[in-house]
């Protein structure tokens, strides 16, 4: 059964108008890092308080170092921001400052990607580290109406060492806001069967498993995770297309891909918007969900990912409510939080109609 919105020509006025009822359409994003979040100014502010890293205090000349030539490049380029979070208040600010930016978005849920270990093999102490995200995760939300979850992953390029770190601060520390257990960083020559014990054992806590995968591999990453690591969710998935056997697994079994174009085409896994396989995975009955990914990094937010898809899929303000649902739908948010949203999201399109 297709479980995903249905393509369909939006019968607005134009794109504007589309973009505006994105832009007040309540959402909840389930992919998107926490130092790839950091805004312009944001990461500006933490380079001028730390000299020396290289990494531009400008926030105008933030956009050409923005600018990645491949996937390696990216990774590296990500790393030097991740070494402008030195302390805890560093911590706090950043992951404060996101939900504040989220906000702005009708962004009422997200589940964040934090890195654990890269902050605490920086020589925060995983106690300081874990009291900054959940002070800010409490203060975003009765201040800002923005609810934070935290997904803690393995940075794939540091190995297993980092793997067991991450999964004793996961399993043993564990924040109230902790909901799931990812695998980041590149694919390629990382081979995923290897986290498995640590999957595990996460996954024996009562946490998802959300790894990425076949974002720049192939299909056999996928398989890999849902085989070797229980993936309820994928990252990315870019590659599912190339996979008949692959798609119909992930619509038979409601397994989402959790979609970034405009990251996809920043990191070069995709070569343009119009080859994006999203239309692909819809078309097959893939449950899809719209995500930024690392948005201030890739020039993007959710909201223009949100109009991208909308293009790409050919959707109407129904359509576009209908991906938001989505995205509620396969979200770790509790049940009363969920049927909350689901209210809110069909209030916005009633009253956008009702104007139409």
């Amino acid at each position: 059964m297709n479980r995903s919105p249905r393509s369909r020509r939006h019968n607005l006025s134009d794109s504007t108008d589309l973009s505006a009822f994105i832009a007040g359409l309540p959402k909840a994003e389930l992919h998107v890092h926490h130092v790839g979040s950091a805004s312009p100014r944001i990461v500006a502010e933490l380079a001028a308080r730390h000299p020396g890293a290289g990494v531009p205090t400008d926030p105008e000349a933030l956009a050409e170092y923005f600018t990645f030539t491949d996937f390696a490049h990216f990774i590296q380029i990500y790393l030097s921001v991740v070494d402008l979070i030195r302390d805890a208040e560093d911590v706090r600010l950043l992951t404060y400052e996101i939900a504040r930016d989220m906000a702005r978005q009708s962004i009422r849920y997200a589940e964040l990607t934090v890195t654990p270990y890269s902050s605490v093999s920086r020589g925060i102490p995983d106690g300081a580290f874990l009291e900054a995200i959940e002070d800010a995760r409490v203060s975003a939300e009765r201040e800002l109406g923005v609810v934070l979850r935290w997904t803690f992953d393995i940075p794939g390029e540091a190995g297993l060492a980092a793997a067991e770190e991450t999964t004793r601060i996961a399993t043993q520390m564990a924040p109230e806001g902790l909901v799931s257990f990812g695998l980041g960083g590149p694919e390629i020559g990382v081979p995923r069967p290897q986290f498995k014990p640590y999957f595990d054992r996460a996954v024996a806590t009562g946490l998802h498993s959300v790894p990425h995968a076949g974002e720049t591999t192939g299909p056999g990453t996928i398989w890999d995770a849902l085989t070797s690591l229980r993936a309820e969710r994928i990252g990315h998935g870019t590659s599912a297309t190339q996979d008949p056997r692959l798609l119909e697994h992930l619509a038979e079994r409601a397994i989402p891909l959790e979609v970034c174009p405009t990251s996809n085409i920043a990191t070069r896994a995709v070569e343009t918007l119009e080859s994006h396989p999203i239309g692909e995975m819809v078309k097959a009955g893939v449950l899809v969900t719209i995500n930024s990914d690392d948005p201030p990094m890739f020039g993007t937010d959710l909201n223009t990912e949100y109009a991208i898809a909308a293009r790409l899929l050919g959707l109407d303000a129904p359509g576009v409510a209908a991906l938001a649902r989505n995205a509620v739908k396969v979200s770790f948010l509790d049940d009363t939080g969920k049927s909350r949203l689901y209210e809110e999201i069909d209030a916005h399109l009633a009253a956008w109609q009702r104007q139409a």
